[in-house]
């Protein structure tokens, strides 16, 4: 975990004499101790690829920028934009409420609740979106809020002055209810400590903030902090509201862009407390679906501490009386080194529309720089996931408004990916109809050998010469696999689509309520192994032994009924739709000139093997009468 320092204190020499100078023989071997543990830590703990470098990475240069924060500027900005001078100032007049009070903004996305009890947030309502129980989706967890903090709280490295932050009663610019655009300030000063907080609204998704904490009259490090996680986080659902997640690490996590490269980290492998100065564009705190996303408005001079909290919750919530597990809850801090925050926060959806029109700042510090669609994250996929989102929103902006609309663009977009695999499916019957041809010589080969142990060398002889006769008639043994690898693919999509699309949560098709959880009635999973079972049954194998063919059979319909019996539905929908087409594509192909020819093919080696049993049989009742 990174050594955690507070700028807002000047650093003493080393050989001050004072409980904040230390001694310089305890400061040596304090380094030496914090540098063997930092090897023994990157020795088993492999870093992400691209994450921002922790302060034990960069420790002399944090400290420095640190100490420079530390130290007042020639001339500070004040909230109006102009200078204050840098020298003490006077006793600051009590600026205190003398009750409790709520503000609420409101627009046609959101509705926010302020309380002036540290100026922070009680509620974010997202408009438009539920929770899983079909309340109004709240973006403030309040189970984990309430324990480690409200969004829009503050952090400083000096915990007495974090609590007298976030407890303090402020003064509103206003209060009770108000329509954005607007803009609502509180202002708290008692004791030397002077505050004010200033959030700024317009008809979007984007908050602007401006905090600004002085103590007798000298800049304090005050971050913006969320520190709770998302009130929609699947960690504190019932087992049979959440998502399965095979392939993905976490719902939870941090994602951030420095310097142009974005990346992100797990909720388990963040450190709790770590302070990174670094130039993020952004920096976010997300799962599947929804984003709180802090945007500096001076990237060069941003800093972020990172929180990490667990909550010991049933292993089972629909009984609290179950074991407990911990739960990760994690947060972020976003302020200015100089003690003059400016940011922006993004706190809503991950639609891909939405977050590709928010920029962070860029070099002409104006919002020109990277969008926050980087924080849908379709993984190794995305080559393949991406143009199925864009494909599937498309089909659905087509058809307009409709509950099933979803439903029906999975549908269209899996019959048209199977037309263009239908000449596949068709090479694929031909392939098995040379194989069928040559069997009987392939099993001649076979027969030659057979007296063979299965670890003599000859067996490579026989196998040569297979292979040969199926090069001789273009036969690809491994043909029959080709349309189920191609489908694989986009398989896989789908799975990260659903993942991460939030217009497809809560979509609704008949009997499905939402095609990002599992069929509630499990009816899909049924029909997979049903119709994949059908489609093993009347598919001609040729060259396979009749008992490895049966548990195929048996084996794969159930393997992808199980599986989809726990993930979405709306992949279980593309499933099932691909196989009552390959129902009816086989049923064709069994029609046609190819399939009766192979269905001859099949008919008379069952009647040569019937006959060879017989014979066998005759002969050993003969013998037995002899």
């Amino acid at each position: 975990m990174p050594e955690i320092r507070n700028p807002n204190l000047e650093s003493q020499g080393s050989g001050g004499s004072g409980p904040g100078g230390g001694d310089f023989r305890s400061l040596i071997l304090f380094t030496f101790l914090a540098l063997a543990g930092l090897m023994v830590y990157q020795y088993f703990q492999k870093p992400a690829a691209n994450a921002p470098a922790s302060q034990t990475q960069n420790q002399q240069a944090q400290q420095q920028s640190q100490q420079q924060a530390v130290q007042p500027p020639t001339a500070a900005p004040t909230q109006g934009g102009g200078t204050s001078s840098t020298s003490i100032a006077g006793p600051v007049a009590t600026v205190t409420a003398s009750s409790e009070t709520t503000t609420t903004i409101e627009n046609e996305k959101f509705q926010i609740t302020f309380t002036n009890k540290g100026a922070q947030v009680e509620h974010w309502i997202l408009k438009g979106f539920t929770d899983s129980s079909g309340k109004p989706l709240d973006m403030v967890q309040q189970q984990a809020a309430s324990r480690f903090g409200l969004p829009l709280s503050l952090f400083t490295y000096d915990s007495g002055l974090t609590a007298q932050l976030n407890t303090a009663l402020y003064q509103a610019s206003a209060t009770g209810q108000l329509l954005a655009p607007n803009t609502v300030s509180f202002h708290y000063a008692a004791g030397g400590l002077d505050v004010v907080k200033s959030f700024s609204f317009d008809t979007s998704y984007v908050v602007s903030v401006h905090v600004d904490v002085k103590r007798d009259g000298i800049p304090v490090r005050a971050l913006v902090a969320w520190p709770a996680g998302l009130g929609d986080m699947e960690e504190f659902l019932a087992a049979n509201g959440k998502r399965t997640t095979f392939l993905v690490p976490t719902q939870s996590q941090l994602a951030w862009s420095v310097d142009g490269k974005q990346d992100t980290m797990a909720a388990k492998k963040v450190s709790g407390d770590a302070t990174l100065d670094q130039s993020f564009e952004y920096a976010s705190v997300m799962d599947l679906y929804f984003a709180a996303a802090f945007m500096p408005e001076a990237p060069s001079r941003a800093t972020v501490v990172t929180i990490h909290h667990t909550i010991d919750l049933p292993g089972d919530l629909s009984d609290p009386n179950s074991a407990k597990k911990p739960a990760d809850v994690i947060g972020l801090a976003v302020g200015d080194q100089s003690g003059d925050t400016q940011l922006r926060l993004y706190a809503g959806p991950k639609e891909t529309s939405i977050l590709n029109s928010i920029h962070a700042i860029g070099a002409d510090g104006k919002p020109t720089g990277e969008s926050l669609a980087s924080l849908i994250q379709y993984g190794w996929w995305g080559i393949i996931a991406k143009p199925l989102y864009l494909a599937l929103r498309a089909l659905h902006n087509m058809m307009g408004p409709g509950k099933y609309n979803w439903g029906w663009a999975i549908i269209i977009v899996t019959v048209i990916f199977n037309l263009v695999l239908l000449p596949t499916r068709i090479w694929t019957m031909k392939s098995s109809l040379k194989m069928m041809r040559i069997q009987p010589r392939l099993d001649g080969i076979k027969k030659k050998y057979a007296n063979l142990k299965i670890n003599d060398p000859k067996r490579a002889d026989m196998q040569a010469e297979q292979m040969a006769i199926m090069k001789e008639e273009g036969v690809n043994m491994y043909g029959g696999c080709l349309p189920m690898l191609l489908q694989m693919p986009l398989f896989f999509a789908y799975y990260r689509v659903l993942l991460n699309a939030v217009e497809l949560r809560q979509a609704h098709w008949f009997w499905l309520t939402d095609l990002s959880m599992p069929d509630p009635l499990h009816l899909l999973p049924i029909l997979i192994i049903g119709t994949m079972f059908f489609v093993q049954f009347i598919t001609p194998s040729p060259g396979m032994d009749p008992a490895q063919r049966r548990m195929m059979a048996i084996m794969m319909p159930a393997i992808m009924g199980f599986t989809l019996w726990h993930f979405a539905s709306g992949l279980a929908l593309y499933w099932i739709t691909g196989n009552i087409i390959n129902v009816i594509m086989q049923v064709a192909i069994n029609r046609s000139k190819i399939g009766k020819e192979m269905h001859e093919i099949a008919l008379r080696r069952a009647a040569k093997k019937a006959g060879n049993k017989s014979g066998n049989v005759s002969q050993r009742v003969i013998q037995g009468r002899r």
